[in-house]
């Protein structure tokens, strides 16, 4: 097959672009520097207006299928053109849909569900000849993609981050999808542990680790000192959910203004914990102390890293957090927790302070430490930098990440 077809896929994600997720859409234009061609769907539409997204997220957005925004009409045609067209392949596709649901209601539907939504991108991978599909994250559109192979006969690849992917294997047929798919990255050893765990030693060969990465050129360190005379400045990114930890950030905050520190947190992020954090922050009596700015865009973000004193994820599930690398590549010295794949990114009391999940008063305590010691938070901020270029510089990870690319969909032909 020409090397031209060999480079040409699509990219299928839940949401794309997002603000959690920006690290797809530097990956996917970092990839089509190196001559990939690479056209990117998503099931659900992005989760910020056009005129709140940066020209480059707007512009992605703009070039980007979005499957559910086809409505029942291009559902229906998509199961008519399949019928007329594929037959056999539109009833085995429908019958392994259902299996996956097994005996549960619930699921069969969530199946009949992905099924349709593969057909739609099946059938828009034929009109861009686009033999390879990879999917982020192997979870729901890892299961639309799993039923594009089969009706289609395309090519499959996986991008496993954990942790929703470890939170439900069951559920999330982890272990079907890991032996579905033609080839796997996952973004860290602790990841790679965790697909191995899932599968026979001899489908480890299929599996490489591909590290995500930033950009430290985006991310300029603070020049100016911290003055003293002010709060100290604690920033948070992620998103509002029970997983981040960000209850725990709230206690520690009340545990250091309860013993006379002068602190100041900035949380950034949305979702569903919002009115039971705000709830807490009030209960705390830290209303002006800590402050819920919602979503923000990555220009947004980066001007309160550069406007921290320290980046704190107190989080008790994660991958290898992109957050995190942008406050470490900003020379922000971050604390957060001893938990599956931070230790690879952080060596703590080098690159980081870790502290275990849950732990308010531990987390409390490695924040004073910073506080305390300007000379630790320099050491660790600069060190902290370095790791970042040294193992997680996104265009050096996106090289490697293409020659893997190119080597299995070779191997495939």
């Amino acid at each position: 097959m020409p090397e031209t077809r060999v480079r040409r896929m699509a990219y299928l994600v839940s949401r794309y672009p997002a603000v959690s997720h920006t690290f797809i859409l530097r990956e996917v234009e970092a990839l089509r520097r190196q001559g990939f061609v690479i056209e990117t769907a998503s099931i659900n539409r992005p989760d910020q207006q056009p005129q709140q997204m940066p020209p480059r997220e707007r512009e992605e957005a703009a070039r980007t299928y979005y499957v559910k925004a086809h409505g029942v009409a291009g559902a229906l045609a998509a199961h008519a053109i399949a019928l007329w067209q594929r037959p056999r392949a539109w009833l085995a596709g429908l019958l392994y849909a259902l299996r996956l649901g097994g005996t549960d209601l619930r699921r069969i539907a969530l199946g009949v569900g992905y099924f349709t939504e593969a057909l739609m991108v099946g059938r828009w991978m034929r009109a861009n000849e686009l033999p390879h599909l990879h999917v982020h994250f192997a979870t729901a559109a890892a299961s639309v993609g799993l039923c594009v192979k089969k009706v289609f006969g395309t090519s499959l690849s996986l991008m496993i981050h954990g942790p929703d992917e470890f939170d439900d294997v069951r559920g999330q047929l982890l272990a079907e999808k890991i032996a579905g798919a033609d080839f796997l990255f996952c973004i860290g050893s602790f990841a790679r542990s965790q697909a191995m765990r899932l599968s026979a030693p001899a489908q480890w060969t299929k599996i490489d680790i591909a590290r995500l990465g930033v950009d430290p050129g985006q991310y300029a360190p603070r020049l100016a000192p911290r003055r003293d005379d002010g709060p100290f400045h604690v920033l948070c990114v992620g998103r509002l959910v029970a997983a981040k930890g960000q209850h725990v950030l709230v206690d520690a905050a009340r545990r250091l203004v309860a013993g006379g520190r002068d602190v100041r947190v900035t949380i950034v992020g949305t979702g569903p914990d919002e009115t039971g954090l705000r709830a807490a922050i009030d209960a705390a009596g830290l209303q002006t102390k800590v402050c819920l700015t919602g979503a923000l865009n990555q220009d947004e973000v980066r001007r309160l890293y550069g406007e921290a004193d320290a980046f704190v994820l107190p989080s008790f599930a994660e991958g290898i957090p992109v957050v995190l690398m942008e406050a470490m590549a900003s020379g922000v010295p971050c604390v957060t927790t001893r938990i599956t794949g931070i230790p690879e990114l952080i060596r703590s009391d080098d690159e980081g302070l870790l502290v275990a999940p849950s732990d308010a008063e531990a987390l409390a305590a490695a924040i004073a430490r910073l506080i305390d010691d300007p000379g630790l938070r320099a050491r660790i901020g600069a060190a902290a930098r370095r790791r970042v270029d040294a193992d997680y510089h996104l265009e050096r990870n996106t090289v490697r990440l293409g020659r893997l690319f190119a080597r299995r969909l070779e191997a495939l032909q």
